[in-house]
């Protein structure tokens, strides 16, 4: 959580979900949104959300997402 609070502090335009994603794919926590949505019993629509922020920021690339679950596998940004 230390790691989730530094990284939100370090951007405005991040929210608390999305430093969650992001210190999760650092971590190597989960790199895809459904483990994610499980892991801390948030909506899978809503970090399915965040991600698509976070690709748009350019903080985060989308390497797969099935088309019927609309699960998402992401890493950091290169």
């Amino acid at each position: 959580m230390a790691l989730v609070g530094r990284i939100a502090a370090s951007d405005a335009r991040l929210s608390g979900l999305q430093a969650g994603l992001l210190a999760a794919a650092s971590l190597d926590i989960a790199h895809d949104s459904r483990s994610f949505s499980r892991l801390l019993g948030v909506e899978h629509a809503l970090v399915i959300r965040e991600l698509t922020g976070l690709e748009d920021l350019g903080l985060i690339e989308i390497t797969h997402r099935q088309a019927r679950t609309l699960r998402s596998h992401f890493r950091l940004a290169s």
